[in-house]
């Protein structure tokens, strides 16, 4: 068995190490190679990177058709991570390529960021700490959680959980879903509404839907026209569903109040000004990299590599 670790963060974490060479320990002498390099691993480096291999550990780097036809070898992929956007799941099935894959398992880090960008956009908090570096001096005032309107786009394992953290704040929680959700328990005191009256009512509208062909630029200049002017939007699922220019001319002239995000169209962003603007708050793709998540993840990603299915299991999602 020869297995690639392409996964940065998965390479340099100790303990996932040591939990996959443990659980390999009863092969006949496997290889495993990580990515010490740190290296974001695309293209030609990614072909070198699984040559000869039958097994990876894949975060977000991309799998298809052109890599897998050169890398006949490779027979199982175990996930590291919650999106299977980044998987060409159809060409894997073609090539006979396996996945592992558990959703969900960092939803409890990506929650609790996602409510912390929601406290810290509506308070301002990045803001005054700016003046503050700046040698000013001032209060800023914003709208409580606790007495805001929140509109969760998407209701699976991430929207969920920060459903629940919530309503211990008393908010008033909005959902839109493409699943009727109108009798699960999972919906507790959320109510689920039409996509135009979330956008129009909520204070606080934030995103937990996945990269899809339907998804990938909803929130675009025509949905920031809809939002309150007093209204904030949260991003901690995918950058390319929201238009960037889009949302840099919302913030500049005051269309929408702010904006938390933690994903971007381009990673690394390259835009400097949309950066520093006053009411933009950016993370660097840390949601679901807390150091429990990060454990969680990993060890899912090995579980992957022995209970792969074929990627046709997956399509659905």
């Amino acid at each position: 068995m020869k297995i690639a670790v392409a996964s940065r963060s998965f390479s340099k974490n100790t303990a996932l190490r040591t939990e996959l060479e443990s659980r390999f320990i009863s092969e006949n002498a496997p290889t495993i190679v990580y990515n010490d390099a740190g290296l974001s691993l695309s293209g030609e480096a990614l072909v070198a990177f699984l040559a000869g291999m039958d097994h990876a550990v894949i975060a977000l780097e991309r799998i298809d058709e052109e890599l897998l036809a050169r890398s006949p070898d490779l027979r199982v992929i175990g996930k590291y991570g919650v999106g299977l956007n980044n998987i060409d799941l159809e060409a894997c099935a073609r090539h006979g390529v396996k996945i592992g894959w558990t959703p969900g398992v960092n939803r409890i880090s990506v929650a609790e960021m996602t409510i912390s960008l929601m406290i810290a956009a509506q308070r301002r908090m990045f803001e005054s700490n700016r003046r503050i570096l700046d040698g000013a001096w001032g209060q800023l005032s914003g709208k409580q959680l606790s007495a805001s309107t929140v509109g969760l786009i998407g209701f699976g394992n991430v929207g969920q959980t920060v459903a629940k953290l919530l309503e211990s704040f008393g908010a008033t929680v909005l959902i839109h879903d493409i699943l009727d959700f109108a009798r699960s328990e999972s919906l507790g005191s959320a109510r689920q509404v039409s996509l135009q009256t979330l956008i129009t009512e909520s204070d606080v509208v934030s995103l937990h839907v996945p990269s899809t062909s339907d998804t990938r630029r909803m929130v675009n200049a025509s949905f920031f026209a809809q939002m309150k002017r007093t209204a904030i939007l949260v991003n901690t699922a995918r950058g390319d569903i929201v238009e960037q220019l889009a949302l840099k001319e919302a913030l500049e002239t005051g269309q929408i109040a702010g904006a938390a995000i933690d994903v971007f169209e381009e990673e690394p962003p390259s835009d400097l000004e949309f950066l520093r603007l006053k009411n933009l708050i950016a993370t660097s793709h840390m949601g679901g990299s807390s150091d429990e998540a990060i454990l969680a993840m990993g060890k899912a990603a090995i579980d992957g590599l022995f209970d792969a299915k074929l990627a046709t299991r997956f399509m659905s999602h």
